[in-house]
């Protein structure tokens, strides 16, 4: 007879420890157990007793349910990242965990309210060697006329992907070098996408939602083995690249805007374009609008520029909002017949966890607003004239 919790989960423990960065050593003395007993855990080897789980549950913020919640069926499909280096491996592990329960949350939100349908074009050849340029520069394009988009500028990049029926989430997971990732999952059969907040800013995250859009159209076929390989990443990543500047910045359009490209050039079209000075660079050396030695010389200045660190009007356009799960949210809220309590007993996470993913505001799932927190307060008066010192004054309306 086996001791311990029956039907505990040893993958939720991997999930939920990873995702808050601790090693085994860590969370076991956080507990008061040892990291063999532990590593026995999450292999499936033992059980914890309910005192113990209840201790890991407080330490890793995650309801005692959720541990013995078993895990769907997420697929094989390749999660892609924006960044391979080694520094980055906890963080890359931390967004697929995130991206896992963000598409845990979906499946139970579908249960009670229809997204958008999928409906995302996918290249269809199963070796990422075989496309060619020329095919991405295409089918950008293609993309482009498939949602109506036209050939201007994309005012909201975000919007495109979730109208689209791709469910976004933003985070900022506490590493720099950490872009964002993708995933199709095989539960719904529907992508994902993870936008890191980290050292970003709103200008930076059109193009990482392009760029992730990128492999969701090119690599649905590509494997694990291709993309984890250095060389193969390498080109994977260039492919996608190519393929968000193509779809921000449309070759006809984009180059009638720039017929004497400069750094002053480019700096007056970003608030139009809202991408960088640097993707448009790197756009006009790919279009044949400047040569190698130009482009070269208007780096420099870029540098010289003080650019690298950060680029003019990067503070005045701002992140673009996640819409579909806080929409998704405040309906059933409103007229689905639940309650903040009764939709995080659906979702089965923490409350703190439900509302990063979600999108929502801090505090919202886990406190009990009432009439007295709202943010109002009486005027101070004028003792001379009894009047409110400003004419900011709350009107109530009358009863007529």
């Amino acid at each position: 007879m086996r001791l311990g919790v029956l039907g505990f989960q040893p993958e939720r423990l991997s999930q939920a420890r990873m995702c808050r960065g601790l090693t085994l050593t860590a969370l076991a003395t956080m507990i008061g157990k040892s990291s063999a007993s532990l590593s026995k855990w999450e292999r499936g080897e033992q059980l914890p007793e309910a005192d113990a789980l209840e201790k890991l549950a407080q330490q890793l913020g995650m309801p005692s349910s959720w541990f013995l919640t078993p895990t769907p069926t997420y697929g094989d499909n390749v999660c892609f990242f924006r960044s391979n280096a080694s520094l980055t491996k906890a963080a890359q592990t931390i967004s697929e965990i995130r991206l896992k329960w963000l598409n845990e949350l979906s499946l139970k939100i579908q249960e009670l309210i229809d997204w958008p349908a999928v409906n995302v074009p996918r290249l269809g050849l199963t070796n990422h060697k075989n496309i060619t340029d020329t095919e991405i520069e295409q089918f950008a394009l293609q993309c482009r006329k498939w949602w109506q988009l036209g050939l201007g500028p994309i005012s909201d990049m975000v919007l495109v992907l979730e109208n689209a029926g791709v469910i976004c989430v933003r985070e900022e997971l506490g590493y720099s070098k950490m872009d964002g990732s993708s995933k199709w999952f095989k539960t719904d059969d529907r992508p994902y996408v993870f936008l890191a907040a980290d050292k970003a800013n709103g200008v930076r995250s059109r193009f990482d939602a392009a760029h992730e859009l990128g492999h969701l159209v090119l690599h649905t076929d590509v494997t694990s083995l291709d993309f984890n390989k250095k060389e193969r990443y390498s080109e994977i990543e260039r492919q996608a690249h190519l393929f968000a500047g193509a779809f921000l910045l449309p070759a006809e359009s984009f180059a009638a805007e720039v017929a004497r490209p400069s750094l002053d050039t480019f700096l007056a079209l970003k608030p139009r374009w809202k991408v960088s000075i640097g993707a448009m660079i790197s756009r006009s050396k790919q279009l044949g609008i400047i040569d190698e030695d130009y482009a070269v010389r208007l780096w420099k200045n870029y540098s010289a520029r003080g650019w690298r660190k950060g680029e003019p009007l990067d503070e005045t356009i701002n992140f673009e909002p996640i819409r579909l799960f806080p929409r998704a949210i405040n309906l059933l809220l409103s007229e689905g017949g639940l309650t903040k309590e009764g939709l995080l007993n659906t979702f089965g996470l923490g409350a703190p966890d439900c509302e990063q993913l979600c999108g929502l505001p801090e505090g919202f799932l886990s406190k009990k607003f009432s009439l007295t927190e709202l943010p109002i307060k009486l005027k101070a008066v004028d003792s001379k004239s009894r009047q409110p010192k400003s004419d900011n004054v709350l009107v109530f309306p009358s009863k007529t």
